[in-house]
């Protein structure tokens, strides 16, 4: 079986109500699709997206310029292909734009593995659980007032969520604090409530606040200070007794592992995109576990469940509905939990009729 070609294909993503954080505001989420093809008649299939969509035209060209290695070549050997690509990247840099070309490349190869072997990839690379659990990640953004945020959680939670994601970072603490009291009280005790702080808060403030906010029995404190502020994560750790969630802005396993030696984070959270595919997240994965250190997966819902499904150290997926219209097949979530998808390969594919009514 060889590569015959590829098609690569801009959409624009409109949401249903703005993302609005301590870092990010936008209505439409832009993405670039891949579709490989073989001479076997199968295709596999990845993306990457971007908050600005004219940064696109970079993931595209990026994407293009690491195809020829791959043209030609039998999609199977998939680490080889890797460590091709890695190589080439190397003058351009190993984060950022060229990794994540790398990563729609990877997981549209894995996508063709699992439809040789006629196998969903979980099962393919071990399956560990046939479900897991999920949160609800789509709002409850800065931007909501209280009675917003309250009405958001309950309808998360008639969708079949029972965990939600507040984002924090409000200017004035005690706004923060209020918001989270607010929304515990109105859930009550069965459903879990985790935060992100999107990397808005210093040290001191970040402990401070987490102390405040202990009370209402939350889940983790995510990315409370800068990504690559390794020492201010260690100092925030070690201070307060919420768990520490971080790592969606670091790139491929080697930034994981430089993580964890730190001990920045109690829980990691791998982005596919910035890591480097689906190869090097079962990397990653492995690491973590070297570290007694549990992951929960950022974004990619559809794509991450194949990791989510092998990994005995995976607690969650962040689930993000961002991307759903893309795909023909849809998650259902419920009691909590998302079912594995059981077709062969990633077990999501391109809804073409959507596509090219939002193409760029």
């Amino acid at each position: 079986m060889k590569v015959t070609g590829y098609q690569l294909t801009q959409v624009s993503i409109p949401l249903s109500k703005p993302l609005i954080t301590a870092i990010h505001r936008t209505e439409t989420v832009g993405c670039v699709l891949l579709s490989i093809e073989t001479d076997a008649g199968l295709t596999g299939e990845g993306y990457v997206f971007a908050l600005n969509q004219q940064r696109l035209a970079a993931f595209t060209a990026m994407i293009d310029s690491l195809m020829p290695l791959i043209k030609g070549q039998n999609p199977l050997y998939v680490e080889k292909h890797w460590q091709a690509m890695w190589l080439d990247i190397n003058p351009a840099g190993l984060k950022g734009v060229t990794v994540s070309a790398m990563s729609a490349i990877d997981t549209a190869l894995w996508d063709i593995v699992g439809k040789r072997a006629g196998l969903p990839l979980y099962q393919l690379f071990g399956a560990s659980r046939d479900e897991v659990k999920t949160y609800a990640s789509s709002g409850l953004w800065l931007s909501a007032s209280v009675d917003e945020l309250i009405a958001e959680a309950h309808d998360f939670v008639a969708q079949g969520f029972r965990a939600v994601k507040l984002r924090l970072g409000k200017p004035d603490m005690r706004e923060d604090v209020s918001r989270v009291k607010a929304l515990r009280e109105s859930l009550g005790d069965s459903v879990e409530i985790l935060t992100d702080a999107n990397q808005s808060l210093t040290p001191r403030t970040a402990i401070n606040l987490a102390r405040k906010i202990a009370d209402y029995d939350i889940t983790w404190l995510e990315e409370p200070v800068a990504a690559n502020d390794f020492a201010g994560h260690r100092r925030v750790l070690e201070a307060i007794d919420i768990p520490l969630a971080s790592g969606e802005t670091e790139y491929t396993s080697f930034g994981m592992k430089d993580m964890l030696e730190q001990r920045t984070v109690d829980v990691l959270m791998p982005d596919l995109q910035r890591i480097g595919g689906l190869s090097e997240m079962r990397k990653t994965v492995a690491i973590a576990a070297t570290y007694h250190t549990p992951i929960s997966t950022h974004i990619f819902t559809e794509q991450s469940l194949s990791i989510a499904g092998s990994a005995a150290n995976c607690i969650s997926v962040e689930h993000v509905d961002w991307f759903a219209p893309l795909f023909n097949e849809k998650i259902t979530v419920c009691e909590g939990l998302i079912s594995m998808p059981q077709t062969p390969g990633l077990g999501f594919s391109f809804d073409w009729d959507y596509i090219d009514q939002h193409r760029l």
